[in-house]
């Protein structure tokens, strides 16, 4: 019954448009998964169509990356069924429950009622003709983490962490859950790179330990931490100059 419901998911998500579901992932939390994210998203916007879906429905952070924090998506109706239209950001099209949730209540909702609103989140926005959608995961690998990758079915993943031992391991448990569920993961993005790193894995080291390819090294920079993406460019080129070729 499972895999009938996920071929049905799969099949509404080909119906959309999208050609491509790209995960964006960290069983830790804290390592600027959602800027990465962003940036990646704002970097492929320049040559393609693409989408963002803030998975994130406890501490969605889309809506505040792009300063678009008080903006709500227009609701239409297509096929006698109500649709969102995303945010338009940057050639970017956005959906998240930091636009639709109030933002001074906290989401306190259990498993299958988080996982039912990832999913009604998902389908319920007319996204139109995307080439890729960047999916924004939630931190951990609980309900909301499985929802998004057994029945949202990403074509890939790209793993983040940071040098620390801790997100590191961490982030390895996030690849074998993705290996369990057969999403090939393109490989991993070293975040918030110091100058320093005494005390921390090397990036050999931390290629060894996940056994994946590292995609790229993102500096600690204070456009990153602003969320500046158009200042953030220089240090993402060489990291989208590689994706858009394996993605």
């Amino acid at each position: 019954m499972r895999g009938n419901y996920s071929s049905i998911i799969r099949q509404k998500i080909i119906s959309m448009g999208i050609k491509k579901i790209i995960a964006v992932a960290s069983a830790k939390g804290g390592v600027g998964k959602s800027s990465i994210c962003a940036n990646l998203a704002y970097m492929f916007s320049k040559n393609f169509t693409v989408g963002i879906l803030d998975a994130d429905i406890y501490g969605p952070n889309q809506h505040i990356i792009f300063n678009v924090p008080l903006l709500k998506p227009e609701l239409i109706e297509k096929e006698g069924k109500k649709k969102f239209l995303p945010i338009q950001v940057n050639n970017i099209s956005i959906n998240s429950m930091g636009f639709i949730l109030d933002p001074s209540k906290a989401a306190m909702w259990r498993g299958p009622m988080l996982s039912g609103a990832i999913k009604q989140l998902m389908d319920s926005t007319e996204w139109g003709d995307l080439d890729y959608l960047f999916i924004d995961m939630p931190p951990g690998t609980g309900d909301a983490y499985l929802t998004v990758a057994k029945d949202l079915k990403p074509n890939s993943a790209i793993l983040v962490t940071t040098e620390s031992p801790l997100a590191v391991q961490d982030t390895l448990k996030s690849k074998i859950l993705f290996q369990k569920l057969n999403i090939p993961i393109l490989g991993y993005i070293n975040n918030m790179v110091s100058s320093s790193s005494s005390g921390r894995g090397t990036e050999d080291d931390i290629t060894n330990i996940l056994g994946l390819d590292l995609l790229g090294s993102i500096p600690m920079d204070d456009d990153v931490a602003n969320f500046n993406l158009m200042g953030s460019t220089k240090l993402f080129e060489s990291t989208y100059n590689g994706l858009k070729i394996i993605i």
